[in-house]
């Protein structure tokens, strides 16, 4: 069966919606969720706050809302594309985030998320990325990083060279893009950037929001967000996480709305990854190039992504944005946006769906 429930309110605690929700378990089974809580109408420039619940019985009972950063204290501009990953070596849990879509920083936890270190900005450690794109906006995930088995915390990220129009006069646009990615041998001490990914060409076209795996024979495998003609989502595998990224490619049975999607390891081995499935648009979109976001699909692959034949709709509704986390007693939970007021990207609800990977698979 599956259990929903609704984490956050639009128009609550003094914001108007709340957007790009998270959500992680760590070491010791505790839930933390995580959204941007926005004031104005939604937009990605709005005065952000980054919110935080946690839970301590997997996902039945959760605590109350907590402000985790505020916008106010790093100046003009939103805090926003929280990430959070867990070093199991130490059992720290690691967040890194964006003020302005300019800079970028890391706190830890070592309560399972009851108290983080004060913000350190690391934007330095990503100037060698201008050797090879010439970014002047820089964003990381959303969504969750990982550790690899060799201990390396990684986690993706993408940039623009800001010459898009998109968000109007006095803003840098996201568009062009490109994605790389971020990791640290050092525990979260210092960071280093991975070899360009992919970047916007005559073939691919705006590749930004990324999520990523480590596949059973230890590659790196990095699932991404694109406004490609394709409609479908594309892939790149690498082995370590650093260099040596393949070709990437469209994968026919992932549909792209142009939306953030999400992706998880089970413990039993088999991927799950879940976005909006469907290229309608037979209403307003949220964005140019994209469909309508609706009809968030929970899909299982057990050939480490080279096909998805097995699904089942979590929300058949408008939703969007998701992320997803396992608990030791196998329970998968995927935060969404759900529902919505006025515009598209004016979120009724953060949702978490809490369900087993028999769930999916009963609908197959």
């Amino acid at each position: 069966m599956i259990r929903k429930t609704h984490m956050l309110q639009a128009r609550t605690f003094g914001y108007r919606t709340y957007r790009v929700p998270g959500i992680l378990c760590t070491g010791n089974d505790v839930l933390i969720a995580t959204a941007e809580a926005r004031r104005g109408r939604g937009g990605d420039w709005d005065v952000n706050d980054i919110v935080m619940r946690r839970s301590l019985n997997r996902g039945f009972t959760w605590e109350p809302v907590t402000v985790a950063v505020r916008s106010s204290d790093y100046g003009p501009g939103p805090v926003s594309n929280c990430s959070m990953f867990c070093d199991q070596s130490g059992g720290a849990t690691h967040a890194l985030f964006c003020h302005d879509y300019a800079r970028i920083f890391h706190m830890r936890s070592d309560d399972d998320g009851a108290r983080w270190s004060e913000p350190r900005e690391i934007t330095g450690m990503f100037e060698p990325l201008r050797k090879t794109y010439p970014w002047r906006v820089i964003a990381i995930g959303p969504g969750h990083g990982i550790q690899l088995a060799n201990g390396r915390l990684f986690v993706p990220l993408w940039m623009s060279d800001g010459s898009g129009t998109e968000f109007g006069p006095g803003r840098l646009g996201h568009r062009p893009s490109a994605v790389a990615a971020t990791y640290s041998d050092d525990h979260g001490q210092t960071w280093q950037v991975s070899d360009l990914i992919v970047c916007t060409d005559e073939r691919y076209t705006n590749p930004s929001e990324t999520v990523a795996a480590q596949l059973d024979d230890g590659r790196v495998l990095v699932n991404i967000r694109n406004e490609g003609t394709e409609q479908r989502r594309l892939v790149s595998i690498s082995p370590n996480g650093e260099s040596y990224w393949s070709t990437p490619e469209f994968i026919k049975d992932l549909l792209e709305p142009v939306c953030m999607g999400s992706l998880l390891k089970l413990r039993s081995g088999a991927l799950l990854f879940a976005n909006p499935d469907t290229l309608d648009r037979t209403s307003p979109p949220s964005g140019p190039s994209c469909g309508n976001r609706k009809n968030l699909t929970a899909k299982l692959s057990h050939d480490d992504g080279a096909t998805w034949p097995i699904s089942r709709v979590i929300e058949p509704g408008p939703s969007s944005y998701s992320d997803l986390a396992q608990t030791s007693d196998g329970r998968i939970h995927c935060i969404y946006e759900d529902g919505i007021i006025e515009r598209a990207n004016d979120t009724h609800h953060i949702t978490v769906a809490s369900f087993d990977e028999g769930w999916v698979l009963s609908d197959s």
